[in-house]
């Protein structure tokens, strides 16, 4: 088995590079010969895939969330949910750009908590990946939530005060009004649950969706439509068991622990959550029957915390399988449509990443293929097939091919193309003790003033790249802290995300539509003051990363691993308020890795402080921990 610090370092849910591969391969097969055959060997592709009902509003829509029992899969008994209208994942709410609709998002849940909550001490993969709680007893805390919810629309343009704030939680009874401009590029955006320190929970009980815009632009494309568009929501879940170890139907939401880290080594990590099935669209590895013909898939990562690199695969009469290279045709990324489409032998999404791609089965008629997971480091033991595609053996009439251009107006941003003058802002990811064992923490930076003399608590970041040195220091790092970032109303921001320890973090902006500029692999060493509880990182360039072919678009959550400096580029367009930034490890965001900032008009901003908060107000230092895992 991978030690104790290795997976942690690769985040527990394929995040990292810690874990060599032929060290998982053995250890998953191993955890694998122990699952099968067990009562939880439920069958694959045993169910077809479910298509969720659409919504095309007009002016206004109103979305109820409620309780709801679901069919996992066929050899599962019925499984309580929370639901947007009865489905998980909700309804697709379908809207043209431009066409302003106002939502209200009514609570109508009843009934108690519907997933099983366990923590278990972390002493392997097997621990937190094997179905079932384990020696895990029941959280009573969890247990015990009400239905407190608020929605975010992932990826929206709207102002702070429909963006679904984490503590305007609405209780049953109650609803939430949201406006939705729906001012922005076609793509694909999802709604969520997004209340404060339970988001990971409610997302697990079912509540998210996908939310779809169209426009002038997309429509001259004559791009595969009605019943060849199909939504894939992928995610990992896990089952409680009954008394004889099979399922039972109840979500299990169970995490792994460590115990004794932290300074005093008096501190607990939580892991973030990892299931053994693979869901698509509600449902324990689907099949889906197509014809020979092309298909648009709207994918979306919709895990708590596993990334997904997905690859199809030919099933031979022998049985083996064969990978299909090039078969995923990307044509837009997170916030909209690319230049120009994308081949992919395989593709690698994040947590609340999307992607919109192109299946040409033509060349298959009367096969069957598969969708499955080629990450290794934190993979299921029951296997890495996602779903199955049946082709038709009949022969149809399919005139599309794929446009050489897909975006006439999409422009591909390199540093020269930022309009000069655009504010630049660093971000650390760190942990509470330095360690790739310590509780992750989300640390907002500021320039350091020249002959700074660091003070009791600091934290200071030396970035040194082509001869200069750059001097942060620590300014923020609990959600409770007052906001630091102050943005400009219609201004472009470079924002750069610098690893310095811990495991991978997908990054999601509020209201940005980004494109990521570089990623950079930077040496990291640390020199600390034990007596001034000062710890200074040295943060060196070694050589240039590499952005995939799958980040050259416009997007919203940007992946950073070990040791990398991403930089990010974008215009806060089109609304003001107060919003968040976080790591979408659902988990991560609970346990206290998210931050305020303010949007408002340059004339309000410089009554607020030229950028730099409001007047009297100075940046917390060091201090205790807070029920949100963070300091202040």
């Amino acid at each position: 088995m991978p030690s104790r610090r290795q997976f942690i370092a690769g985040s527990a849910v394929g995040l990292g590079a810690a874990v060599t591969v032929h060290a998982n391969l053995s250890a998953y097969a191993a955890v694998s010969r122990l699952l099968r055959g067990g009562p939880t060997d439920l069958d694959k592709f045993a169910d077809p895939l479910p298509v969720p009902p659409i919504l095309k509003p007009d002016t206004a829509l109103t979305v109820r969330q409620k309780a709801a029992t679901l069919r996992v899969h066929s050899q599962v008994p019925a499984t309580p949910a929370w639901t947007y209208e009865g489905t998980f994942p909700g309804p697709v709410i379908d809207v043209r750009r431009g066409q302003r609709v106002r939502v209200t998002w009514l609570n109508r849940i009843e009934g108690a908590f519907p997933v099983t909550a366990v923590a278990v001490p972390f002493t392997g993969l097997d621990s937190i990946l094997s179905p079932g709680r384990g020696n895990g007893e029941p959280l009573a805390d969890v247990a015990a939530l009400p239905p407190w919810v608020v929605t975010h629309l992932h990826g929206g343009v709207t102002g702070g005060d429909n963006d679904g704030w984490p503590e305007n939680g609405i209780s049953p009874g109650e609803g939430q009004l949201a406006e939705y401009p729906n001012d922005q590029r076609a793509t694909a955006l999802w709604y969520h649950d997004h209340a404060m320190a339970i988001t990971a929970y409610n997302v697990t009980a079912g509540l998210a969706g996908l939310y779809v815009v169209r426009d002038a632009e997309e429509d001259a494309l004559r791009l595969p439509s009605g019943r060849y568009e199909i939504p894939l929501a992928i995610c990992d879940r896990n089952l409680d068991t009954d008394a004889a170890g099979k399922p039972n139907g109840r979500l299990l939401h169970k995490i792994g622990y460590i115990d004794g880290i932290g300074p005093n080594h008096d501190q607990r990590l939580n892991l973030p959550f990892a299931g053994p099935y693979n869901v698509v669209n509600g449902v324990i590895w689907p099949y889906l029957e197509v014809d020979a013909r092309w298909y648009r898939f709207r994918v979306l990562n919709a895990a708590n915390a596993r990334t997904y690199t997905v690859e199809l695969r030919q099933e031979k009469p022998d049985g083996t399988l064969v990978p299909v290279p090039g078969a995923l045709v990307q044509i837009g990324t997170d916030q909209g449509l690319l230049g120009a489409p994308v081949r992919h032998d395989r593709l690698t999404l994040a947590p609340a990443e999307r992607a919109d791609i192109l299946i040409d089965f033509k060349a298959f008629k009367g096969t069957r293929l598969r969708l499955v997971n080629t990450e290794t480091n934190g993979a299921s033991p029951l296997g890495p097939e996602i779903m199955q595609f049946r082709v038709s053996g009949a022969t149809v009439a399919d005139g599309f091919t794929p446009p050489a251009r897909v975006s006439p107006s999409f422009t591909r941003l390199d540093p020269s193309k930022v309009p000069a003058g655009s504010r630049v802002r660093h971000v650390a990811f760190a942990t509470s003790d330095g360690t790739a064992a310590g509780h992750p923490e989300l640390w907002e930076l500021a320039e350091a003033p020249g002959g700074y003399t660091p003070e009791p608590g600091d934290r200071i970041i030396k970035i040194v790249k082509d001869g200069r040195t750059t001097v942060l220091r620590r300014v923020a790092n609990t959600f409770d802290e007052g906001a630091t970032f102050f943005v400009e109303r219609d201004g472009w921001e470079v924002w750069n995300f610098v690893h310095l320890v811990g495991p991978n973090h997908p990054t999601h902006v509020h209201l940005l539509s980004f494109q990521a500029l570089s990623r950079d692999k930077y040496a990291v060493g640390v020199e600390t003051d034990a007596a001034k509880d000062v710890a200074t990182y040295t943060v060196t360039y070694e050589r240039a990363g590499t952005l995939g072919p799958d980040e050259q678009g416009w997007k919203d959550t940007v992946r950073v691993d070990e040791h990398d400096l991403v930089s990010v580029a974008g215009q806060f367009h089109g609304a003001t308020g107060r919003y968040v930034y976080h790591c979408h490890l659902l988990e991560h965001e609970d346990e206290g890795m998210m931050r305020p900032f303010v949007v408002a008009p340059k004339e309000v901003l410089a009554r607020m402080g030229a950028h730099g908060g409001p007047h009297g107000v100075r940046p917390a230092q060091g201090g205790r921990r807070t029920a949100h895992g963070g300091r202040h």
